[in-house]
């Protein structure tokens, strides 16, 4: 019997939503709400490609019910492709399983078609070199009938004589190794000691080079960047989509799961844990010559004995590689917001969520990397950063330590624009923090046609004052539309900068008003009543056929809404901490985040992102948080830094301002209800600026 009636279907990480068919299967349902599954067989159920797990339990963020029972039943086809562990665990062929029901799906990253842009790119910033982990090459004298002390004495005495260590201790895992490594380098090696307390790691004879790894934990998206621990050199920058994506976009929702769900802390702490093992695994594997299929004399690809494509090697003439292990990283420093530490170290978030939101701890914390479940050298420390407040978490903390506004006469904002807000404003005489609930549309969800930086997804956006026509740039397509014909657009949606750009261009070119509602008078036959519900206004970013979703791109009423309510909250942090600082203005405001990669400084001061001001003050410093996570792993007095600033920071609980509402609402306005803005004069024309 075929299913009848709709179904609501997630797609995470890609955050991509709607309603589908029943009995459609799940990549079709996929092509029909813009998600690029791999489908490399044409969807003939022999490649195996096009995997994707059907995530059980209630989420009351998307208010869905999700399980297996909400596809079609099992069929013998998968069971070449996906193991029992697999099976088990919700994973189903989207060439096969239909849809019944509604579903929340996780695309994992090798079946997505089109990888997300993560733009997590490490800053050339000034590090002073004083890591927690140093190496030290000692030779010993071998033991003699005279002489028999033990491997471990012998060496401890020799680095206490060659290099003025003293007390050391020594992990089990690595004193496990010790009588082989000191033999093998005939009594020469070389220990890695950190914090010039204990060994964590041997090798044989003498070694200089080794590894570690900072690591940003995003509520979107991770990013880690492998280092050269003696040179500082970013070998490696590596991100991926934050895997408990699928338990709710904010932080919030996250914490919700936890509450509702039971057993919910340790799915997401594992699920966090096995995507940074990923992550640290694909990072050395990028230190590895890349593979390709063997070919034999005719050119035809060789398979083996199981009928397996054999891979071999294939490196680059001249280039030398590393081969890095994950074994062969010894020291890792983590940061991320206090949702994200609690439950990476399944500390019972609730209360975060609960006023007064107080963490359950504030120090940083030095964590065995065995006992974390991180496979790197077992015997290594995981430096987790510590927190400032409830809502304002170690990665506030990394960008503090990199930007070290504490140690600066300028008065800087600090804006981290990610799914939460987070905002720092001060200098060496004081600083204030707070947390604003951007929410996720910045990032693409909540929006109709929102989606991640990914091919096809609209970064960039101008809207002809006059004649109200749209150009616009998709990421992996260099060329503007106006330069294309329409077909080679291959549109999908809108991501975060084309989002910034979106509500700026609308204002600027008088689509919409002040307050934000569609202009009455309209000059294109882009703007429209939405045909399934008349009562709802939209505007067409990208005719139908310049997509490959086959249906236009719109900007509705409601999505101009989302945008508002972020860029308000923003914009309210930023007056509330400055009218609390005593200033009307300061030197320097710095965007960080991958926001603050893409941001067009213009934009976001037409659209009201924050106070006015002249447009050269306005910085771009990128992944700070990331930046300040390799600047902890490289320089260990940064530590002392983070542990310090995290309690000397006043933290300052916005929603609690007696005026807070009002200000919220002037804020929402474009660029604002009443605040002046002489900055934007020549930007955008006057009409336009001083409506009422």
């Amino acid at each position: 019997m075929s299913e009848t009636g709709k179904a609501k279907v997630i797609f995470q990480p890609s955050g991509r939503r709607g309603e589908v068919d029943k009995g459609i299967n799940i990549v079709e349902a996929s092509r029909q709400l813009g998600v690029d599954i791999e489908t490399l067989c044409g969807e003939k159920k022999v490649c195996g490609k096009c995997k994707v797990r059907v995530e059980e339990g209630s989420f009351e963020k998307y208010g869905v019910v999700s399980g297996q029972d909400h596809v079609s039943p099992w069929q013998k086809e998968e069971e070449k492709f996906i193991s029992p562990e697999q099976r088990a665990s919700g994973y189903r062929l989207g060439c096969v399983a239909q849809v019944t029901g509604d579903l929340l799906l996780f695309v994992p990253e090798e079946s997505r078609a089109g990888k997300q842009v993560v733009s997590k790119a490490a800053r050339d910033i000034e590090i002073e070199w004083d890591p927690a982990v140093k190496l030290y090459t000692v030779t010993v004298t071998p033991p003699t009938f005279e002489d028999p002390l033990g491997d471990f004495e012998r060496m401890t005495q020799a680095l206490e004589k060659d290099h003025g260590l003293k007390n050391l201790s020594i992990d089990w895992y690595t004193l496990r190794k010790l009588p082989g490594t000191i033999r093998e380098g005939e009594w020469t090696l070389t220990a890695a000691v950190w914090d010039e307390k204990e060994i964590i790691k041997l090798w044989p004879g003498k070694v200089e080079d080794y590894y570690g790894i900072g690591i940003d934990v995003g509520t979107t998206t991770i990013a880690a960047y492998l280092c050269n621990m003696r040179t500082m050199q970013v070998l490696e920058t590596v991100s991926m989509m934050n895997p408990q994506c699928k338990y709710g976009e904010d932080v919030m929702a996250r914490i919700t799961f936890h509450m509702q769900n039971p057993g919910g802390l340790e799915r997401m702490s594992n699920d966090l844990w096995e995507g940074l093992n990923d992550l640290v695994k694909k990072a050395c594997e990028a230190t590895h010559p890349p593979t390709r299929k063997q070919k034999d004399e005719n050119g035809k690809s060789i398979k083996d004995e199981d009928g397996e494509f054999v891979i071999v090697e294939s490196p680059e003439e001249g280039k030398t590689y590393l081969r890095l292990e994950p074994s062969d990283i010894v020291d890792v420093t983590l940061g991320g917001n206090t949702a994200m530490h609690h439950i990476m170290l399944k500390l019972d978030p609730q209360y975060v969520g609960l006023a007064p939101f107080p963490p359950v701890v504030h120090r940083s914390l030095d964590i065995r990397a065995r006992d974390l479940g991180l496979n790197i050298n077992p015997s290594s420390n995981v430096f987790i950063m510590p927190n400032e407040a409830g809502f304002v978490g170690a990665d506030n903390v990394c960008v503090l330590i990199s930007e070290k506004p504490y140690r600066s006469e300028e008065l800087q904002l600090i804006i981290d624009i990610g799914t939460n807000g987070e905002l720092v404003l001060g200098n060496k005489d004081k600083l204030i923090s707070s947390s604003c609930a951007t929410g996720p549309a910045l990032e693409g969800a909540q929006l109709a046609f929102g989606m991640r930086a990914a091919p096809g997804a609209i970064e960039r956006i101008k809207i002809d004052p006059e004649t109200h026509d749209v150009d616009y740039k998709v990421i992996g397509r260099e060329a503007w539309l106006k330069y294309s014909k329409p077909e080679e657009m291959k549109t999908k949606g809108i991501c975060g900068s084309g989002i910034l750009d979106v509500l700026a261009e609308l204002y600027r070119s008088g689509v919409v008003a002040k307050s934000g509602r569609f202009s009455k008078d309209q000059k294109s036959n882009r703007f429209r009543k939405n045909p399934d519900n008349p009562r709802q206004k939209e505007f067409v970013i990208a005719w139908a056929d310049e997509t490959s979703i086959g249906k236009d791109v719109v900007i509705t009423q409601k999505d101009i809404r989302q945008i508002q309510l972020a860029k308000g909250a923003l914009y309210t942090g930023c007056k509330l901490m400055m009218r609390r600082m005593g200033v009307d203005k300061v030197d320097s405001i710095k965007i960080a985040g991958a926001f603050g990669t893409h941001v067009n400084r213009e934009k976001a001061l037409i659209m009201g992102l924050f106070p006015d001001c002249e447009v050269e003050k306005v910085l771009s410093v990128g992944n700070a948080a990331g930046d300040g996570a390799r600047v902890a792993l490289l320089d260990r007095k940064m530590r002392a830094d983070a542990n310090w600033v995290a309690r000397n920071v006043e933290y300052i609980e916005l929603t609690v301002e007696e005026d807070f509402e009002k200000q919220f609402m002037e804020s929402m306005q474009i660029p604002h209800m009443t605040d002046e803005f002489p900055h934007l004069k020549g930007l955008v024309a006057d009409e336009i600026l001083h409506q009422k």
